[in-house]
Order: structure tokens, then sequence, then C-alpha cells
């Protein structure tokens, strides 16, 4: 078994897609196949079911997709600390963050960071606080950027800035301009992300500020980013409670108004594995972020 038979293994089980493995892989299709046929053959196990034009995992193929992706992740730090031999010269640093942060507060950093470091590759995925703490769990990313708290004793929390959760309404709505009550909190359409999200956690854990708990609420829609839910809220689908940077310019633009009830400030956090190798390029962009 060879670790590029494991990279192709894990492109295809991740996409249950051989064309779409290869694509990202800049391999043919033929040579995917070939890989997967070959580890299917050696082992005498089925990873994959064929149905129809589609490929599925099987039982077996699901078990090993986590030997595989630890394996990797292995290979990735062993690259890493060589990598650092010739200290920020050159390597790579895998970010994640959620929305908020990955779109409003880090490009300014990350931009900065290239400059002082060309030689270093810099990648940033987005997912929300759920799926940014598994990546750094499965040592898919370097560092992790969340809003908010998380109760996760394997990673170490840096905290970097704070944050301002505001609830806004269409620009015209009743609750811009009387601040209502408990009852109108309870029968208004609410638009929110969706579970898992840092913003929809601790909008719902300031509730109880209100006499309300989540359950009281009608959620009118549950959409999956910042921009869908201000879209949403401005063409009038209800209230929502969302990041002051992120509304800053639909309110500029008299899209959005602003509710007066307070909601608690948050902290953005840096995540790592308290477990894993911390790169040089890793420890100087959170230095960066820490300096501001």
């Amino acid at each position: 078994m060879t670790l590029d038979q494991l990279r192709i293994f894990v492109a295809v089980a991740e996409r249950e897609h051989l064309t779409q493995g290869a694509r990202v892989l800049h391999l043919t299709q033929s040579a995917v196949s070939s890989a997967i046929t070959t580890l299917e053959a050696r082992y005498a196990t089925k990873l994959f079911d064929r149905i129809g034009r589609r490929i599925v995992l099987t039982e077996a193929g699901k078990l090993f997709l986590i030997e595989a992706r630890a394996v990797l992740a292995r290979v990735a730090a062993a690259e890493a600390v060589l990598s650092d031999l010739s200290g920020l010269a050159r390597g790579s640093l895998a970010l994640m963050a959620s929305q908020t942060v990955a779109n409003y507060w880090l490009p300014p950093l990350i931009q900065r960071f290239r400059r002082e470091h060309p030689g270093i590759a810099v990648s940033l995925a987005i997912g929300n606080t759920e799926t940014v703490s598994a990546a750094i769990h499965d040592g898919a990313a370097d560092l992790g950027f969340i809003e908010g708290e998380i109760d996760d004793p394997a990673l170490a929390m840096t905290a970097l800035d704070e944050d301002e959760l505001v609830i806004v309404v269409p620009t015209g709505h009743p609750w811009a301009e009387n601040a209502p009550s408990t009852k109108e909190l309870s029968q208004g359409a609410w638009v929110l992300r969706e579970a898992g999200s840092g913003t929809r956690a601790m909008f719902e854990a300031a509730l109880p500020a209100f006499g309300l708990r989540a359950g009281d609420l009608t959620v009118a829609l549950e959409l999956p980013s910042n921009e869908a839910i201000c879209a949403a809220v401005a063409a009038g689908a209800g209230a929502t409670a969302i990041s002051r940077l992120v509304a800053a310019n639909a309110i500029a633009a008299g899209r959005l108004a602003t509710v007066a009830l307070p909601l608690p400030k948050r902290r953005f956090l840096a995540l790592r594995h308290k477990e894993r190798y911390l790169a040089k390029a890793a420890a100087a962009f959170l230095a960066l972020c820490q300096a501001g």
C-alpha cells in the first residue's frame, strides 16, 4: 500500500465520485480507477459499491477511510516538521474558520502574513463552529478560528478579538422603532443560521435574559450563510441575530435596522490541537493574529 493509493482513495471516498477525485488530484480517471482496483484486489476487500453511474462506500470502505485519513494526517505532520528545518522560507499553512471570521476578520491578516512570508502557501476553508473543531481534531487544518466558546479539552484556545451580536430587521419593521416584548419576540418570524453555528448557539444562550428559550422562537428560515441571511431579512423574511461586522454595510445602506435589545459580546478564538505539533508557520500566524 502506498501513500499515493491512500490519497487517491480518500479523494474518491470523500466525493464518492471517480472523476471528481481525479480532477482534485490532477490525475486521469483511469489512473484513479486503477489505484482503487489495485487496493481492493491486494486485500480482497470491496471498498466501493458501483450503483449505476455512482459509487458509494461499503462498510469496509467507511472503516478504512478513518484509518487512511489518520495516516495522511501523520504524514502531513511529518512533512511540516521537515519544512520547518528551512524556517519560514517555504511550507504550507492550512486554516479553517467560521464564516464571520473567515469573511470579515481573517483576510487582512492573511494578506499581511503572505507579504511577510511569501514562501508559505496559505489555504482557508470555511465551516461552522462544529466543523472547524472537527477539522482541528482530525489534523485537516493547522489552526481553526471560531466565534464564541466551546468545551473541548483536546483543543487549546487563544482569545484574539471581540465581536458584537445585534438583532436586525428590515428597515421600516415595527421592532426598529420600538423594542419588542417577550410575546412579540416569540411570535415574530426569525431567520437563523443552522444548528452547529456559533452565532446561533450564542443567540439561543442569550434568550433567557428576554424570558425565552430556543424552542419558543418561530424559525421561518434556516440558512447556511450570513450573506443569505442578510438578504432574506432585508427582503422581509423576518428578524435575525448576526454579527455587527456582517450587517454593517446593509445597516449603513439603509436595508437593515438594528433592534434596541442588547446581546452579549463574543470572542474570536483560535483553536489548535494540544497534542499535535505546532509548525513554525502556524505559530507565526497565531502571533500575528494576537498582535492584531
